[in-house]
């Protein structure tokens, strides 16, 4: 699985506060192209994808968004060894994110 995801910013380019910029959470979003099958191998991807997002997010503290592109061997996969894919994605990108606040407030200090 690739992955993506960059921080989330509460204002705007104007400098005034996103009206539906949640600060506080992760938004994480799913792309499973046509490539991948026909639409109902599509469909069971994305729902497992779903359901292994919704059980790991909690893993995600920082305001970030994340765009997940499985591979087509999710529909085969065991559902237990998705759901650790996914938390090791998350992981991942927490420690980043942590790594990249610890620079910035090093640097500010």
């Amino acid at each position: 699985m690739s992955y993506f995801f960059a921080l989330r910013s509460p204002l705007g380019s104007d400098g005034r506060p996103l009206r539906n910029a949640n600060p506080d959470g992760a938004r994480v979003g799913l792309t499973v192209g046509k490539a991948m099958g026909k639409a109902v191998d599509r469909n069971r991807i994305k729902r497992r994808m779903r359901e292994a997002v919704r059980r790991q997010v909690s893993l995600l503290q920082a305001p970030v968004d994340v765009v997940l592109h499985p591979r087509r061997s999710v529909i085969d996969l065991d559902f237990a060894a998705l759901e650790r894919e996914v938390a090791s994605v998350f992981r991942a990108i927490e420690r980043v994110v942590q790594k990249k606040a610890a620079t910035i407030s090093s640097a500010v200090d």
